[in-house]
């Protein structure tokens, strides 16, 4: 390399040398891994060649010391390693291996809150301490998708006293090396001025923290293939967090919606304007009919729409939906073509191998109108849930799964319907049988009494009996909600 000087071979593999590029005279070793095409370079802060002698050789033991016991070679921050993980995932989204959005993904989590976390610190000094903290940071800092719409809420006596404690920390700190500055000089020391915390916790949700942390967890892992840190140095599971469910629309926000869209389609005074709100409404009302996932309706193309007939010679739609590896056909009531055909008449892509919900250019709708949703959500007034999370076009699906269990629908075939297992039908939709069931749950409470049928005769009946009838009763709404859809428009 042309900025060595005084190259000396101290023996095979170890060398000490001055550089032409600095200013200084300090002398530098340079120790090869063995088997390896990779070199650890060293300032050995001297001047002195004896005493370069002596530090290389101390280097090249440390060097084969760490080989020895499977220790890290290198020194490197976490924002480098970090660099060198987001490059391959680059290569991966280049290779089709993951989507390029995903890569994306990757290099905004590790290059934002991650830098900011952790960017400098050593990767072997990253540990179990750093990694279970982390969620409390994340929140203090409280920037995500639920803060940029203004959701907060109160902070817990806890949540206080910790943030006060770093606050005072953080004052603390910065009053010292403001002493040691003025110390230097000769001034007075400065007075501690009392720490601030905040009073309210913008919201981030646990799900954000969540694919943070599964990146965090990635980055680590890599440092351990590439022997930055020691196999055992890596992180365990992720720490356990509340699940959120996203919130479904209620059927009186449901028909508010059917309402609203309408007179959204109408408000835009603009043709083209006119016709793609027409496709997102028709897009919302083949999500809330279907169930599809948002990468299902991504990947659906024309060829993967057809129609059947059920035992009673009904019309179906019949679709073909893919998702990220797994395959599965749903079925959807006739009305469902309908939609789809309004979306088609106003599509520039209509062979079969095109998909289905396209841009205004015939390309594929890659955010699936999410800016369009999200003006008529708010323009509707329903755009953020019960939680205070603002909803996504995951809600949708959710707002099907709910309309099917209140109509009676079995869980089991739900979940085929649905691609799921019934486990998760039961883990977030299990409020659902609670309304349900009420007159069930609620039997023989005050003031709860079964519902007469007009001009039945008004006879008090046992115990048992009422339970009897109550049960007949949710048997036969349940029987008759079978094959009956409650949103369709």
């Amino acid at each position: 390399m042309a900025f060595i000087t005084d190259k000396e071979e101290l023996k095979p593999g170890l060398i000490i040398f001055r550089r032409a590029d600095v200013e200084h005279d300090n002398w530098y070793c340079r120790v090869k891994l063995p088997k390896q095409d990779r070199y650890k370079t060293v300032s050995l802060k001297t001047r002195d060649r004896t005493a370069a002698r002596e530090a290389a050789f101390k280097e090249d033991y440390r060097v084969q010391f760490s080989l020895e016991k499977n220790l890290p070679i290198f020194n490197r921050s976490f924002a480098e390693v970090g660099q060198e993980y987001i490059k391959l995932q680059k290569q991966a989204a280049t290779a089709g291996q993951i989507s390029e959005r995903r890569a994306a993904t990757v290099r905004g989590i590790v290059e934002g809150h991650l830098k900011r976390y952790i960017g400098n610190t050593q990767i072997q000094l990253v540990g179990h301490d750093l990694w279970d903290n982390y969620p409390f940071w994340r929140r203090s800092v409280g920037q995500g998708r639920l803060a940029r719409s203004g959701n907060t809420r109160a902070l817990t006596a806890e949540e206080k006293a910790q943030l006060e404690a770093a606050a005072e920390e953080k004052a603390q700190a910065k009053a010292a090396r403001s002493a040691w500055r003025r110390k230097r000089k000769g001034g007075p020391a400065p007075e501690l001025d009392p720490p601030k915390a905040p009073t309210e916790w913008i919201f981030v949700s646990d799900d954000t923290i969540r694919h943070e942390m599964v990146v965090f967890k990635a980055v680590m892992e890599y440092a351990a293939s590439r022997r930055y840190i020691p196999a055992d140095h890596r992180f365990g599971e992720l720490p356990k967090f509340k699940k959120n469910r996203r919130d479904e629309f209620t059927l009186e926000e449901y028909r508010r919606l059917h309402t609203k869209g309408r007179a959204w389609i109408k408000k835009t005074g603009k043709a083209f304007s006119t016709e793609q709100r027409t496709v997102v409404y028709n897009f919302i009302l083949i999500m809330c009919g279907t169930g599809m996932r948002p990468p299902e309706a991504k990947n659906l193309r024309w060829r993967d729409i057809t129609t059947a007939v059920d035992r009673e010679q009904r019309k179906l739609v019949v679709l073909h939906v893919r998702g990220k590896d797994k395959e599965r056909k749903l079925v959807a009531p006739e009305k469902v073509g309908e939609y789809l055909d309004r979306v088609k008449a106003l599509s520039k892509a209509t062979a079969p191998s095109d998909p289905v919900f396209t841009n205004r250019d015939g390309s594929k709708a890659e955010s699936l109108y999410q800016a369009l949703i999200d003006d008529l959500l708010d323009y509707a007034g329903v755009r953020i849930g019960p939680s205070g999370a603002p909803r996504s076009t995951y809600c949708f699906r959710h707002t099907y799964a709910t309309f099917r269990l209140s109509e009676g629908v079995d869980a089991y075939l739900l979940a085929e319907q649905m691609g799921t297992s019934v486990q998760m039908i039961q883990q977030h939709y299990g409020h659902v049988n609670t309304i349900k069931h009420a007159n069930l749950v609620l039997h023989g409470m005050a003031n709860w009494e079964p519902v007469t049928v007009p001009g039945q005769q008004a006879e008090e009946k046992s115990k048992p009996a009422r339970i009897a009838a109550a049960r007949s009763k949710h048997s036969t709404a349940d029987n008759k909600g079978r094959g009956r859809s409650s949103v369709t428009a």
